[in-house]
Formats: structure tokens, C-alpha cells, sequence
């Protein structure tokens, strides 16, 4: 049995930016999450006291109380134990592409699996992966080059369904090797660039990395905690919360915390009063977008945590969006939800962006108001 000892000291927390890597250069689109649920399998070993995945595809994991002074609070939360049951919603899908149609010259014509602003599509290179293999191919919209455009095509800004993958093969080759339903998604490198960490699905395996190195920090730590903590590592998020609305009707949290990424529109060009999140200043305590309305006194709690331990930490509201608190807030009974976010620049594209600072913020924060539940 794990005695408790105290966790205020933050020697355990490590920013472990090669997971957060591999976990975004892994493929997984909503409905092929199949890839990254791989990944956090291997992570987790050791750290959960149960690890299922369910028909839809998520992966639930349970670790038990461990409580303070040695004495263990039994498993089940209000609806069949003393002990409160907390779920963290991590959702693993990115967004990406479903192959519809090969046309008789070998092009491959895409069907969008989530929210796609095209401004941002043009010129991509993109990973198609099939049955036989993964394959780089390179995506554009139908139409004419700038060289022989005339100025009112250079004005039109195309629907997705005009952007096309071309993988440079024989037309008889690629109705070989691809089908209708593979997965296209971007392909784009990892990298970190001053004080920031760059890559395609930081949203939202960012919710991934912060799920497993939570946990992972009060394991290291032998932190107590009172409470049943399950992570859900979720599916289908970015096509209408449906993996978090089966994994929390089965978890039947007292308790939860949906984790992901938010707007950081602190650039030019958006009006400070529309930023959202600033970078630099620390977790988002996420109180309302168009899917949750936070519990305030689950924000008033995170933000305590974080004033007492010294971590930055944020208010924010989104205008519109969701994420898996708001699924965990309407199933079954009903939970309890507050979300927590890191403020991410330039969201479902290649380039999206997060300060280290914020991350290193939101695992301590959540590692702290974790062994803290009651």
C-alpha cells in the first residue's frame, strides 16, 4: 500500500517534451485513433490500477485511491463507494481527412473528419496511410497555377472539396494502394523554436501528454490522493464529443475535468479583448465555450491551488467551440465539469503553437489539485 507524503514540492515534474513529440507526430483522426491509443498504452504501463478500451475506442484507465497516512478510501465514487470519482476528458483525434474519391487520373479527393479553415490547406504535405503502408503526398486545390490565373481566380478561396492529393504514382498504382476510407493527414514536423513547442495536433495531444505525466508525477512523487482518478483518453472529439459522452456514461464521474487545448489570439491583427489566453501566463481555467459552462466552484478551487503553489494560471471564456467537458457534464446523472487548458496560437493548423512555460503551469497544476480531491 502507497503511504502518503507531501506533494508541495515539484522535483517530479518534468516537461517531457519527447513524448509530447512523439504523440503529435503520430497519426489518428477521429474514428482512427487506433495509432496514439498504441502510444499511451506503452506510456501508462504501471500506472493505472485498470486499463480498458471500449467499443468506441476509448482508453479508460483507473487508478485507485491512495490514501494519506495508509489508509485507503475504497473505489466507486458517490453512485457506489466513498471515494470521489475524478475524470480528466482527453481527447485523442486530430483533425484530418477520410480518402471519398480516386478519379480516373490517380487524384484522390477528401472528405473532412473535423473544422478545416482552407485558407490554411494550400500546399500541403500531407500522409496518406493504407492498408500497405504510410505514403507522403502532397495536397492542393483544383485549378489554375498563379502563372495563368486570371485576378478573379487569385480572389477565390476554395471549399474543401476542391482540394485534391496527388502521391506522384501511376493512376493504375494508386487505385492499388488506396481506398475509399484511408486517412490523409497532415505531415508536418515537431519542433521547438525559442520558448515555444510547434506542431500539427498539439490539439489535442497536448490533453494526452498532460493525462499521462500527471499521473506520472504522482506516481514518482508517492503523492496520497483520496480520490478514484480515472484518465479517459478519448475519440471522435473533434466530429461532436462522442467518445467522451460514452466513456463518461460509463465512468459516471462525481468529478470532471475536460482537458485540452484553448484560442491564444495573442497576435496581431485580434483586438486584446478577444485574445482569449495570452502566452506566457500560465494554464487557462476554462469557465465557458459553446459546448460547457464550468462549475465555479471547480474554478474557484483550480485557481486557489494555483495561488497557493505559485503557478500561473488564467481565466478565460471562448465564444464559441467545445471539448469533452461538455459531454462529461450532460451524461448520465451529470458531473461537476471545469476544464483546463493551455492557450495555443494558430489552432487546426500545422503550425499550431504553445509557450513551455504554459505546459510546465498546467501539469502542476493538475498534478496538485489532483492529489487534493477530497
Amino acid at each position: 500500500m502507497m503511504v502518503g507524503r507531501d506533494c508541495a514540492s515539484s522535483e517530479y515534474l518534468v516537461v517531457n517534451i519527447d513524448l509530447l513529440k512523439r504523440l503529435c507526430e503520430t497519426s489518428g483522426i477521429p474514428g482512427r485513433e487506433e495509432r496514439v491509443r498504441a502510444l499511451i498504452e506503452k506510456e501508462i504501463k504501471g500506472l493505472f490500477d485498470e486499463v480498458r478500451t471500449d467499443a468506441m475506442g476509448n482508453l479508460l484507465c483507473r487508478r485507485n485511491p491512495r490514501g494519506a497516512k495508509g489508509v485507503q478510501k475504497k473505489a466507486g465514487g458517490s453512485r457506489g463507494g466513498d471515494a470521489t470519482r475524478v475524470m480528466l476528458g482527453c481527447h485523442m483525434d486530430e483533425i484530418g481527412f477520410y480518402v471519398r474519391y480516386i478519379d480516373e487520373d490517380g487524384f484522390i479527393w477528401l472528405n473532412p473528419a473535423g473544422g478545416f479553415d482552407t485558407r490554411n490547406l494550400f500546399s500541403r504535405r500531407v500522409m496518406l496511410c493504407a492498408k500497405g503502408g504510410d505514403y507522403p503526398g502532397v495536397m492542393n486545390p483544383g485549378g489554375r497555377p498563379v502563372h495563368i490565373a486570371s485576378m478573379e481566380d487569385r480572389k477565390k478561396v476554395p471549399e474543401v472539396k476542391e482540394f485534391f492529393v496527388d502521391l506522384g504514382m501511376s493512376a493504375a498504382k494508386v487505385k492499388k494502394t488506396v481506398r475509399v476510407g484511408d486517412m490523409v493527414v497532415m505531415d508536418e514536423p515537431f519542433m521547438e523554436m525559442g520558448d515555444k513547442v510547434v506542431s500539427k495536433a498539439l490539439d489535442n495531444r497536448f490533453a494526452c501528454w498532460l493525462g499521462i505525466e500527471s499521473i506520472r508525477a504522482i506516481e514518482k512523487a508517492k503523492c496520497a490522493h483520496a480520490a478514484e482518478l480515472w484518465i479517459a483518453f478519448t475519440v471522435q472529439e473533434e466530429v461532436g464529443l462522442r467518445g467522451a459522452k460514452t466513456a463518461a456514461s460509463a465512468i459516471e464521474p462525481d468529478i470532471g475535468i475536460g482537458i485540452d487545448v484553448s484560442l491564444a489570439c495573442d497576435g496581431p491583427g485580434v483586438p486584446k479583448s478577444e485574445s482569449v489566453t495570452v502566452q506566457g501566463e500560465g494554464a487557462g481555467l476554462h469557465i465557458m465555450d459553446g459546448s460547457l459552462i464550468s462549475d465555479y466552484r471547480l474554478i474557484d478551487e483550480l485557481e486557489a491551488v494555483a495561488k497557493k503553489h505559485k503557478i500561473k494560471a488564467q481565466r478565460s471564456i471562448l465564444a464559441a467551440g467545445g471539448q469533452d467537458g461538455g459531454a462529461m457534464q450532460q451524461a448520465m446523472e451529470g458531473a461537476r465539469v471545469a476544464g483546463v487548458t493551455c492557450g495555443t496560437r494558430y489552432i487546426h493548423t500545422v503550425t499550431e503553437m504553445i509557450d513551455k512555460g504554459d505546459l510546465k503551469a498546467a501539469l502542476e497544476l493538475l498534478e496538485k489539485w489532483m492529489v487534493g480531491v477530497k
